[in-house]
């Protein structure tokens, strides 16, 4: 029928690359494969894990060591090195965790001796 049409070309009628394909032909991927890292939700009360599972899951977290970059470790000794590191000024806040800080120690320091 589209060869009847005299309304532009007639490969723009032509219906190859509209056609639908069939499931058996649709290229996918073998379905061992179908699982997505990261895919359930751990807390999810709908997820039809067994319990044996997600007390797996939870001792594999509490086993594991996460070891923190370079930053964290240095936020964690002066609040306001990152910010020095990046050039920057510390800010306001910055500068009061590590005024806290320095009187936490100094207590402890007073406390260690008596």
């Amino acid at each position: 029928m589209s060869g009847y049409s005299s309304v532009g070309q007639s490969s723009v009628y032509e219906s190859g690359d509209q056609r639908n394909m069939k499931n058996s032909e649709m290229p996918g991927r073998p379905r061992y494969e179908e699982g997505v890292e990261h895919s359930h939700i751990p807390n999810d009360s709908k997820d039809e894990r067994s319990i044996a599972n997600r007390l797996a899951n939870e001792e594999r977290k509490q086993n594991r060591k996460e070891e923190d970059d370079p930053e964290t470790k240095a936020l964690k000794k002066d609040p306001t090195l990152p910010a020095k590191l990046h050039g920057n000024e510390p800010s306001k806040g910055a500068k009061v965790d590590a005024d806290i800080q320095a009187e936490e120690e100094e207590y402890l320091k007073q406390k260690g001796r008596k």
